[in-house]
């Protein structure tokens, strides 16, 4: 089984529960899930709603970070799974998980993961805040 189990960009809700399944492992000592969420506020300002494009290669290089991320740590298996589209309050907007061996190493994993995805993988959030502004933000 590939290590890379689950990658994905979708315009449908995001379940934590496939992507913890997605790198569940009997070898697996710990599994780090991270997932993040669209908040109510951002910049003092209280935010309405978002929506996230992507360009046609952000699954390519989801998938990518991801292979990197194998390579750098001891991971047993890892998952990512960005929305687009748009999303409301609450709404999940990223999912990721990584199994390791052991806690210490699934959690720097997983860091690592959410980190270098928000960095290069090339989505984009457009935020829509109450007063009528918005504002794009240049990775997820």
């Amino acid at each position: 089984m590939s290590v890379v189990r689950l990658i994905g960009l979708r315009d449908s809700e995001l379940s934590v529960d496939e992507i913890r399944a997605a790198v569940a492992d009997p070898a697996a000592g710990g599994i780090v899930l991270f997932a993040g969420a669209v908040r109510d506020e951002d910049h003092d300002k209280r935010v309405i709603g978002l929506s996230y494009s992507a360009h046609p290669t952000a699954e390519a290089e989801l998938r990518r970070v991801a292979e990197q991320i194998a390579e750098k740590f001891k991971v047993i298996a890892v998952a990512a799974v960005h929305r687009t589209g748009d999303l409301d309050i609450g709404d999940l907007a990223v999912a990721v998980a990584v199994s390791c061996p052991h806690r210490a190493e699934a959690f720097e994993a997983c860091r690592a993961l959410i980190d270098e995805l928000k960095a290069t993988v090339p989505i984009w959030k457009h935020q829509r805040f109450a007063d009528g502004t918005s504002e794009w933000v240049g990775s997820a």
